[in-house]
């Protein structure tokens, strides 16, 4: 049986795979004039090119800051000018730059101590601690100043009466520096320092309960008291 002709022209079948003019070239097909392959899966909507398995991916080589490419989790952020004058400074610096601005910072401590002189400074004298000032009580970090000068002056015992653990650590402080410094700025190899988590943990609790210890107002705890 023919195929109905109406007035205005053949009807078109409306199931797709009978092959009417609306249905789409099925796989292996010849794709149409000026279009897509046919093996190929329809591009997603919104995407900028029709490989991408991304709806609204980026081309790889974008120029465009913070395009998305395919596969990527999170599009990048383009960083702000303060960070690019930090990275551009950064990068065109010696690398001995970055060492002598620590070391400038610990000579300034250092000049500061040898020149307040704490040891005889009245203990609401400007700068104080907020702590002491306002509640009496030692901070965590009161009788610092005062132990770095006697350390300077070789008075270890007095440096270790007003605050024993930084006495303590001190030393791996200093060697700690000194193996970063030397590392950045010459190349030095020194051993490596390697303290675990569970020797930092120790050491703040130490500190807790040293700085508990010191406020108690009983004896021997009194003689902690800076």
């Amino acid at each position: 049986m023919s195929d109905v002709t109406s007035v205005d022209g053949p009807a078109s079948p409306s199931h797709p795979q009978t092959g009417g003019l609306d249905a789409p070239p099925q796989a292996g097909q010849a794709a149409p004039a000026g279009g897509r392959p046919t093996d190929q899966a329809p591009p997603h909507p919104g995407s900028p090119y029709p490989d991408s398995p991304h709806p609204g991916a980026a081309y790889p080589d974008s120029p465009h800051p913070g395009a998305a490419y395919p596969g990527a989790a999170y599009p990048v952020a383009e960083p702000d000018r303060l960070t690019r004058f930090v990275v551009r400074l950064y990068d065109r610096s010696p690398r001995w730059a970055v060492p002598l601005a620590a070391l400038g910072c610990v000579a300034a401590g250092i000049g500061y101590a040898l020149i307040s002189d704490p040891t005889r400074s009245a203990s609401d004298a400007a700068p104080t601690c907020l702590l002491k000032l306002t509640t009496g009580l030692d901070c965590p970090g009161c009788g610092g100043t005062r132990a770095l000068w006697y350390v300077l002056h070789g008075d270890l015992p007095a440096a270790a009466r007003h605050h024993f653990l930084f006495v303590f650590a001190l030393p791996f402080l200093a060697y700690l520096f000194v193996a970063w410094a030397g590392k950045q700025a010459f190349g030095w190899r020194l051993p490596e320092l390697r303290i675990s988590s569970r020797v930092i943990g120790v050491f703040l609790a130490a500190w807790l309960a040293f700085t508990i210890l010191r406020n108690l107002p009983w004896a021997p705890f009194t003689s902690l008291y800076v």
